[in-house]
């Protein structure tokens, strides 16, 4: 029978004990690592390829969530959490299990069993991207984005954000620290950023609005905005009328 590559991701070091202890007694479990953070979790995940990761939500540096983000193909999670606002029935409908800490073994067990079973069922395990999906419509406005870049995670600060573009399912991030691509819509954005302080211009562009330098027309219709970083940025009918309202011009 082959054994379940298990990994630990919790900042706790005496949850990571305890959770050790539990998995020692099922001989199911190949336990093959542990990491204290989001940033080691990414890494082991890509390095072991793990089939079962018990994850901590609240973690330093990224949350387990934005730490799902960046990856692309995410085995079978159990979330743990010392939080019960966070056992929203997103979690029931896609989430193979939660454990609210402190748990005892038995419970610890019953979210195992589940695991086990889905993992050896073969089924496609699509329920972490749905669970991102339904935790993206929970989120409020968002103060950093977390995107990955090679092997180097990246935590931008909504405040140095230049502007986003639109690339299909992608969304290209300009800002102080570079460029980086991150797997939301553009939508997602413009829900959860300050909509004081960012702007729907064109359907391909969301623009921090203290990065304009110059509004410019070329057309009867058409303008183009130029950033204080010197990017050409076209605006729409539409995307002119919400600047004219955001800058009360």
């Amino acid at each position: 029978m082959n054994k379940i590559k298990t990994l630990i991701i919790d900042d706790e070091s005496l949850a990571r004990d305890l959770l050790r202890y539990y998995l020692s007694k099922d001989e199911r479990i190949e336990l093959v690592g542990e990491c204290a953070n989001g940033f080691e979790g990414v890494l082991a995940i890509q390095e072991l390829k793990p089939d079962l990761v018990f994850l901590d939500i609240q973690m330093p540096k990224i949350t387990g969530f934005e730490m799902l983000e960046l990856i692309t193909e995410p085995p079978a999670i159990i979330f743990s959490t010392a939080y019960d606002h966070y056992a929203i029935r997103a979690f029931e409908a896609n989430a193979i299990d939660y454990l609210l800490k402190p748990y005892p073994y038995e419970r610890a067990a019953v979210a195992l069993n589940k695991a086990i079973e889905k993992i050896n069922s073969k089924f496609p395990l699509s329920g972490v991207n749905q669970l991102i999906v339904s935790h993206d419509r929970e989120v409020g406005i968002l103060n950093r984005v977390v995107v990955k870049s090679g092997r180097k995670i990246q935590v931008i600060p909504v405040d140095s954000i230049y502007y986003l573009e639109s690339q299909d399912d992608f969304v290209m991030i300009y800002c102080k620290e570079g460029h980086f691509m991150k797997q939301k819509t553009m939508k997602f954005f413009e829900e959860h950023l300050e909509t004081t302080q960012f702007v729907r211009i064109h359907r391909s562009y969301l623009l921090n609005l203290s990065s304009i330098a110059e509004i410019q027309q070329y057309e009867k219709d058409s303008w183009v905005v130029l950033t204080l970083q010197g990017a050409k940025l076209k605006v729409s009918k539409a995307g002119y009328l919400n600047l004219k309202e955001k800058l009360k011009i």
